[in-house]
């Protein structure tokens, strides 16, 4: 083990993990970028309901682009050069962790939730795509940031290295990543309107039905017929999977809608459009909507629904929110060519 080491790092909770990495890890560079204004800028609201891809044997839906995706957006577009690297061995990964830190720079790196003993049990599940910052090291254990976390914390050698090289989709392989160059004088205005019109483009423009808004409905055609298709119990267990990718799985898709819609009230003034604040209170109310689809959802999972509340009064609630998001994005499509 090298000699004690703390980089001076300003921890701060956020939302979600690779965002609130993003705006710790410019902040330690001179760069100051809200969580929001980072996943604005790396484009990462989206939506997917993927039936050709299964975890736990039930299809996967996503409300966000792909892990990692939202990183390389924002450094694209903010000018920021990056160093990522991977590994096969255990060992070779770590020798190289220290001697990034050794330079007194904080590490970005993927770990596995489940491996990460500091979280409490409830929280512990296997995925391989959690982005913690590792900012030191003392005796046996680094100091962590881990963005979920309200304080800074620390992790033992031998747990961080399962973390760093869990087993399972996606292979962690030690993957970490650190800032090379950061532009403290970066555009913001042009990457903030950069990201805008990407994201309401991937929205409204993704041809395929279960991609962007269309993906929604698309999703509600597939509800319709769950009980039907899979029977009483087996159709509790798909529709609680779909409920817990919407609301545990990283931020979730109510949580995302929210933090898109901070984005957009950020980036009224940033771009001096007073109309984004219309369109960011459009947005929360579209994630409050999808906070009562899951509700209504999981009172069903639990065998406690409302009177007339069926898998078809769920696909309709899912319909309402596909014609919501459309005519959402279309609008912000609309006025970012203006």
């Amino acid at each position: 083990m090298s000699k004690d080491l703390i980089i001076p790092f300003e921890h701060q909770q956020s939302a979600h993990c690779e965002t609130g990495v993003i705006s710790n890890l410019m902040r330690f560079h001179g760069l100051r970028v809200s969580e929001p204004m980072a996943f604005g800028i790396g484009s990462g609201l989206f939506y997917s309901h993927m039936p050709f891809i299964k975890m736990n044997g039930i299809p996967v839906t996503s409300y966000r682009i792909l892990p990692g995706h939202i990183f390389k957006r924002f450094s694209r577009s903010v000018g920021v050069e990056m160093r990522r690297m991977r590994f096969r061995d255990p060992a070779t990964a770590m020798d190289a962790l220290d001697r990034v830190l050794d330079q007194g720079l904080p590490v970005g790196m993927l770990t596995s939730v489940f491996y990460l003993p500091y979280l409490p049990k409830a929280f512990r599940f296997h995925f391989n795509a959690h982005n913690i910052v590792v900012f030191g090291r003392e005796g046996d254990e680094y100091l962590v940031s881990d963005p979920v976390m309200d304080a800074t914390t620390r992790i033992h050698r031998n747990a961080l290295v399962r973390a760093r090289f869990a087993k399972g989709m996606p292979n962690t392989s030690g993957r970490m990543y650190y800032p090379v160059r950061v532009p403290t004088d970066a555009d913001l205005r042009t990457a903030a309107a950069k990201g805008l019109r990407r994201t309401a483009r991937d929205m409204v423009n993704t041809p395929l039905p279960m991609f962007g808004a269309k993906g929604i409905p698309y999703l509600a055609g597939k509800l319709r017929n769950y009980e039907r298709r899979l029977g009483e119990r087996d159709a509790r267990l798909a529709l609680g999977n779909l409920i817990r990718m919407q609301e545990e799985i990283g931020t979730g898709g109510a949580g995302f809608r929210f933090m898109f819609a901070a984005f957009l009230q950020e980036a009224a003034a940033l771009l001096d459009r007073p109309s984004l604040r219309e369109q960011a209170q459009a947005m929360t109310r579209i994630g409050d909507q999808w906070r009562e689809f899951a509700f209504e959802a999981g009172r069903m999972c639990k065998g406690r629904a409302e009177a007339g509340s069926t898998y078809d009064t769920l696909a309709d609630r899912l319909v309402e929110l596909g014609k919501m998001e459309t005519a959402l994005f279309r609008e912000l499509a609309r006025s970012g060519k203006a």
